[in-house]
C-alpha cells in the first residue's frame, strides 16, 4: 500500500497548525484524486494524507480500526456494509463517480484492441491481467464483462490476478502480461497513455461500476471529512472526475 502526503505546508505556515485528513481511496483514483486533493488542501489550507489500495483491503482494515477519516470505494457495497456495522455515518454516503473498463496493453504488444474484450482471445496473448475480484470491484465488472461476452470460459486459463487496480496496471506494463482489463481512469494517467493503447468495453456487460465515498464513524477530523466530501460535487472537481472518464451526476441547475 502506497502512502502519499499529497502537499507541503506553505512557506511560513507550520504544518502543526493545519487540520489533517486521511483517506482510504481505491486505485482507479491514482490518477485524477492528487489535483483533486491538491485544489482542497489549497482552499482549505489542510493537510491530506491519501493512501491508494484494493477497496476490499481497505473495508478489512477500516473494521480493524485502520484510522482512516474518509473511504472513497470503487464501489456502495463495501461502504454499504461499513454503515451496516455501524462503523461509517450514513448521512454522508455518495456515490462520487460511475467508472469505466477499458482492455489496455503496450504498444509495443501490436495488438489490435478494436475488437475488445474478444482482442484478448488473440494467441499472442498469453497472460490477461485482472484484479482481484475477492477484493477490487473492477475485476469484479471485469470476470462479469468477461462471461456476459462468453469469453471467460476460454480465457479463464491465461488470468493472472493483481491485489489492487494499480497492480494489474503495473502486471501490463511491466510486461508480465500481455494486456489487462484496467479502469479508463488509469489508462487515461500520463504515463499509461503514453505507453500504451486502449478500447473502452461496453457498460452493458457489466454492472455499473457506482463508486461511493463514505466518512468513517472513527474520525477525529468529521468536520473536515465532510467539507471535502462537499468538495467532490463542486463544479470544479466535477470536471476533473470527467476529464479523467468518469462519469459524475452534476446537481441539478436551480
Amino acid at each position: 500500500m502506497v502512502v502519499l502526503a499529497l502537499a507541503l505546508a506553505p512557506a511560513g505556515v507550520s504544518t502543526q497548525a493545519r487540520p489533517r485528513l486521511a483517506i482510504a481511496a481505491a486505485s482507479d483514483l491514482q490518477a485524477v484524486l492528487p489535483e483533486i486533493v491538491g485544489a482542497f488542501e489549497r482552499a482549505r489550507q489542510a493537510s491530506v494524507a491519501v493512501s491508494y489500495g484494493s477497496s476490499g483491503t481497505f473495508f478489512a482494515q477500516i473494521q480493524n480500526g485502520a484510522p482512516f477519516d474518509v473511504f472513497l470505494s470503487a464501489d456502495v457495497e463495501y461502504p454499504r456494509q461499513l454503515i451496516a456495522a455501524g462503523l461509517a455515518d450514513t448521512s454522508t454516503l455518495q456515490v462520487y463517480a460511475t467508472g469505466h473498463l477499458v482492455v489496455w496493453a503496450r504498444r509495443d504488444r501490436r495488438l489490435d484492441l478494436a475488437r475488445g474484450l474478444a482482442s484478448l482471445t488473440d494467441p499472442r496473448v498469453r497472460h490477461v491481467a485482472v484484479a482481484n475480484p475477492k477484493y477490487a470491484p473492477y475485476g469484479r465488472a471485469a470476470v462479469a464483462a468477461l462471461r456476459s461476452a462468453r469469453l471467460y470460459d476460454a480465457l479463464q486459463p491465461k488470468l493472472v490476478m493483481g491485489e489492487s487496480l494499480a497492480q494489474t496496471a503495473q502486471l501490463v506494463e511491466s510486461g508480465n502480461a500481455d494486456a489487462g482489463v484496467l479502469s479508463l481512469s488509469l489508462v487515461l494517467g500520463p504515463t499509461l497513455k503514453a505507453e500504451g493503447t486502449y478500447t473502452e468495453i461496453p457498460a452493458s456487460l457489466h454492472p455499473p461500476i457506482d463508486q461511493a465515498v463514505v466518512v468513517v464513524k472513527a474520525s477525529r477530523a468529521g468536520g473536515l471529512a465532510r467539507d471535502f466530501i462537499a468538495y467532490l460535487r463542486q463544479a470544479e472537481t466535477i470536471d476533473r472526475f470527467t476529464r479523467f472518464g468518469f462519469t459524475v451526476p452534476r446537481p441539478a441547475a436551480r
